[in-house]
């Protein structure tokens, strides 16, 4: 009678234990479902759990607790990104109106006699505007195009036609530095829901780092699919600088008179009309690749 009374405790000890597992393995699994939907949204709903087990409510009461702690951090550096936005664009306004009067007066003065010295010295001032003339609207687009409150206006869009427009505004820039571009096109339109204005720019940025950076040529594939890759030999880049193409501001020694904007436009631009970028270098040559996915 022991032996069986023994097998009964066990074999209920043994359900116990089952049960109590399944029961934690639910309750974490809903724990890390709660917590994946909390770091995606923005929002300051706390993760609950239906389990009694003390060990799980205190990690519960802890993943609240970072979260939280997160929130905060996410919305101070929400705040100062949007000021900093802010001061980009009142600064690129303001620097207008001063760099337009220094220009006009530097064409008034490059008419009058001159020594061949103060010649020198009135070309060397006249790039120089030109460079903070570049960087001003360079500054003032990137905060129109980072900025989400500057409402994009969404229509249908061929991007075969849009690219096939910027190659023809790009073409003398680029034979002029012995680039043919070697163009692959669908038959086919490829059409998405993008804001034309935003297409071109985006293009065209394109096609500017293109004439920065390549070695020589050029090859441009658009596919059905919705992807564009702009590929080209790149000798001044390597695999580090090509990881910080899209950052702010960031440029390199073979990019002479760049603002280090103008992929960044790009990439705020592309994302804004649910797309994205990336590029790659591999063995001296540099891939970047824009998708716009259907729907």
């Amino acid at each position: 009678m022991l032996p069986w009374l023994l097998c009964g405790a066990l074999a209920l000890v043994s359900i116990s234990l089952c049960v109590q597992r399944a029961l934690t393995r639910k309750s974490l699994d809903e724990t890390l479902c709660q917590l994946n939907e909390r770091l995606v949204q923005d929002t300051n709903n706390p993760i609950f759990v239906s389990s009694g087990d003390r060990h799980i409510r205190r990690l519960a009461m802890e993943l609240n607790t970072q979260l939280a702690r997160l929130r905060r951090q996410r919305h101070r550096y929400q705040d100062g990104d949007r000021e900093l936005k802010e001061a980009i664009a009142n600064i690129s306004h303001d620097l207008r109106t001063p760099l337009t009067a220094i220009s006009g007066y530097l064409e008034l003065l490059s008419q009058c006699e001159q020594t061949p010295k103060a010649q020198q010295y009135l070309h060397f001032i006249e790039n120089r505007v030109q460079s903070m003339t570049q960087l001003t609207e360079e500054l003032f687009q990137y905060s129109i195009a980072a900025s989400t409150e500057e409402a994009l206006s969404f229509e249908p869009v061929d991007i075969k036609a849009a690219l096939e427009e910027s190659l023809a505004g790009f073409y003398t820039a680029l034979t002029a530095r012995g680039i043919e571009p070697a163009v692959h096109m669908p038959q086919n339109p490829v059409v998405r829901q993008l804001d034309r204005s935003a297409v071109s720019r985006v293009l065209g940025n394109l096609l500017g780092n293109a004439l920065k950076y390549s070695g020589g040529d050029l090859v441009i594939t658009l596919r059905s699919a919705g992807e564009i890759v702009f590929s080209n030999t790149a000798p001044g880049l390597d695999e580090i600088q090509v990881g910080r193409l899209f950052h702010r501001f960031f440029t390199v020694e073979s990019a002479a008179g760049a603002t280090g904007l103008g992929l960044s436009i790009v990439k705020a631009l592309t994302e804004r009309m649910n797309g994205s970028i990336s590029a790659r270098y591999d063995r001296g040559r540099l891939s970047i690749s824009l998708f716009f996915p259907e729907g």
